[in-house]
């Protein structure tokens, strides 16, 4: 005669149940160990940003060279100026050259530390120090990647500007095909940056849109609509 389950001893079950506990127990050891490797493999993910502060710290770097040579620009020009002054030479020319060249180091200074600060911020981590700072820009932390990709073209606009004046400067010294090709050049990274602003308009507009249609969704009820769009 078989012993019902009220007649095992104390502390036995019955071996489908033993099974049971012992699968559902393989199943989560096994979530545990996938669990752990996704929380591991994100972590490395979201780690592997900090492999480009290196690049933002050879920027810096970069940024001092900047620095040099405009010292050393501006040493030069005064040098030069000096020179023609004393032997009674016209300086307009050489004087407005001399200025744009400096205008064109400072274009390139200004859009080193733009990258910096503004890259670090999106790409990295933010800069505490920088938080609560008395000198700190008012675009830092609130420039994000389409309004310092618009950035860095309007600043490449205006160094070709400048390199283009140059040019106009020393017409004489400069040949119709490469004033032709500086032209060219300027005209495209004009027309980028135009069709850049386009794209950046045309793709806030449609956020905005969708987030006004899922608002009016969710104001009239359709709450479960808006957090399936969601």
């Amino acid at each position: 005669m078989k012993a019902s389950e009220e007649d095992l001893p104390q502390g036995t079950e019955p071996a489908e149940m033993q099974e049971e506990q012992e699968e559902e127990e393989k199943q989560g050891g096994g979530q545990r160990i996938r669990g752990f490797l996704e929380d591991a493999a994100e972590a490395v993910i979201f780690a592997s940003r900090w492999i480009l502060a290196p690049i933002y710290l050879g920027l810096i770097i970069a940024l001092v060279v900047v620095v040099i040579y405009f010292v050393k620009e501006l040493v030069d020009l005064v040098a030069i100026i000096g020179e023609m002054t004393s032997s009674g030479h016209d300086i307009s020319h050489d004087l407005v050259t001399g200025v744009l060249g400096l205008l064109d180091i400072a274009l390139i200074g200004n859009l080193l530390l733009l990258v910096i600060f503004s890259g670090y911020e999106n790409f990295v981590s933010k800069i505490g120090a920088a938080k609560k700072h008395e000198d700190r820009p008012p675009w830092m932390g609130h420039l994000d990647f389409s309004g310092l990709k618009i950035k860095i073209v309007g600043s490449i606009v205006a160094i070709s500007l400048i390199e283009l004046l140059k040019a106009f400067l020393d017409i004489k010294e400069t040949s119709g095909e490469e004033i032709f090709w500086r032209i060219t050049l300027h005209m495209t990274f004009v027309i980028s940056g135009l069709i850049f602003a386009i794209m950046d308009y045309w793709g806030e507009k449609r956020v905005g849109t969708e987030l006004q249609n899922l608002k009016f969704e969710e104001d009239n009820g359709g709450k479960e609509a808006f957090e399936d769009k969601l």
